[in-house]
């Protein structure tokens, strides 16, 4: 099993990006799936959060400008990160809980590589 995170980059404060992340493999389910982000210095922050029935929560710094989604079909989660902040640079990370068939039927969390995010201000 594998996430592939995409769609990080440089944007000015007030800008947008929309980040993707995409699970491949012997996958029979995915669970939980979230983003958190880790910026210089600092330690990794869950930073929104989406339950395989799409009820979502956020980190309080980023409720009302970023929004959580999913496609179950494409197995990939979302995150679109609207009124960027100079404080919202940080690689972000996916992250999935999945259910995997390799002879029998198995439970893992995994990782996505990460990708940049930078916000000048």
């Amino acid at each position: 099993v594998q996430l592939q995170a995409s769609g990080g980059g440089l944007v000015q404060a007030g800008g947008s990006l929309r980040l993707s992340c995409a699970a491949s493999g012997s996958i029979i389910r995915i669970n939980d799936m979230a983003w958190y982000r880790q910026a210089p210095g600092k330690e990794r922050e869950p930073v929104a959060a989406i339950t395989s029935g799409g009820r979502s929560n956020y980190t309080d710094s980023v409720k009302g400008r970023f929004t959580i989604s999913r496609d179950n079909a494409k197995k990939t989660v979302y995150l679109q990160m609207n009124s960027l902040k100079p404080e919202d640079t940080a690689v972000y990370y996916c992250n999935a809980g999945v259910t995997y068939y390799s002879g029998d039927y198995y439970e893992n969390n995994y990782w996505g590589q990460g990708t940049l995010v930078t916000v000048s201000s």
